[in-house]
């Protein structure tokens, strides 16, 4: 089987990648990033040691994908993840071009190859206004649902996929949806299968984390070389929450989604490390201090308090529910909170300058 990989240098796609082989040596993988992540570029030799064909290009770039060879399916992981891409500065236009137009270009390739196509997709997809207005209680460490409490597409273990999608997502939250939305419908047009995963939280070793996108892996990284790391939003209290999973936990249900021929499994699914991989930043700053020593001068929980302003698109819990994942394939996280932190522990000490290398 042929698997075409977009966005394969990044830190998601490149890990799935390795993993897919791992499970299925015989898989021939192509993969095409356009190295606009500083770092993905690390990844090049690695992947192409394992036999990956690797294409240096842009998922826009019609006469690139003319020159592929045909492929049995496409994983579609090239977009911008943050959620403050097109509100930054940065170009909403390119954002839109890049997220939505490029999967349309892949789902064409899907019609042309009459090949399947799986969308790595978000929890950024749920309604802002929606989770913002959940009735979040506050501990001495973090936000928390109340135990008992529940609503529709929400309770305690997170949100499930009947939750609200309705606007303000952000931008790039609205990209994915409508690349979902277009995926399954070209699906039903023209007959080949499409799969939907939405993500939680992705992190692991090799992140190449930012302040707004990978931010475990930018938190470890940044404590180790004492860089100053603030709280922002929410009183600066640093009680957000956030769930974690490593991507490696998705190729066996890759695998299967893949080999499955039939129409009775639902076709958007949340994937996540849940309730039980969650963690606040002011756990996270306990966690890096207990693992790592006395935190910095600057980095000192007494000082790390920013700022009451919420940045655009902020939310205090965002939790995903994959009982649904559990009760259709079978799935469930193997990597556990501790494994993950642990992981991107030991890179940062490995790699005392991977800030620097991508940052940007």
């Amino acid at each position: 089987m042929k698997i075409l990989v977009t966005g394969i240098c990044g830190f998601a796609a490149s890990v799935l990648a390795r993993s897919l082989l791992e499970h299925r040596p015989d898989l021939t993988i192509i993969g095409i990033d356009n190295l606009s992540r500083k770092g993905s570029e690390t990844n090049i030799e690695p992947l192409r040691a394992l036999g990956c064909d690797i294409r240096i290009g842009d998922v826009r770039d019609l006469s690139l994908l003319d020159s592929l060879p045909d492929c049995n399916w496409i994983l579609d992981c090239a977009a911008n993840p943050s959620v403050l891409a097109g509100v930054d500065g940065s170009s909403s236009r390119d954002l839109v071009d890049q997220n939505l137009y490029g999967t349309v270009n892949l789902l064409e390739l899907c019609k042309k190859w009459n090949a399947g196509f799986t969308l790595m997709s978000t929890s950024r997809v749920y309604s802002i206004a929606a989770m913002a207005a959940l009735p979040i209680s506050q501990s001495a460490s973090r936000f928390e649902m109340p135990p008992t409490a529940s609503g529709p597409g929400w309770s305690h273990a997170g949100i499930t996929e009947d939750f609200s999608t309705q606007p303000p997502v952000s931008l790039y939250g609205s990209t994915k949806l409508c690349s979902e939305w277009l995926a399954l419908e070209y699906g039903e047009a023209f007959g080949f299968p499409v799969w939907i995963n939405r993500c939680g939280v992705l992190a692991g070793a090799g992140q190449f984390g930012k302040a707004d996108q990978g931010i475990f892996s930018y938190w470890i990284h940044s404590w180790i070389a004492a860089r100053p790391l603030r709280y922002i939003g929410f009183g600066g209290s640093g009680l957000q929450v956030r769930d974690c999973l490593h991507p490696r936990d998705l190729a066996s249900v890759l695998l299967r989604q893949i080999d499955h021929r039939g129409n009775d499994k639902p076709r958007i699914v949340n994937f996540s490390g849940g309730i039980e991989n969650s963690m606040s930043l002011k756990e996270l700053s306990s966690w890096c201090a207990d693992k790592s020593g006395p935190a910095a001068p600057h980095n000192d929980p007494a000082l790390l308090s920013h700022s009451d302003a919420i940045r655009p698109f902020d939310i205090p819990w965002a939790i995903l529910d994959s009982s649904l994942a559990e009760k259709t394939w079978g799935w469930k996280p193997e990597a556990t909170l501790k494994m993950i932190l642990c992981e991107i522990h030991d890179h940062a000490m490995e790699n005392p300058s991977w800030l620097d290398l991508v940052a940007g």
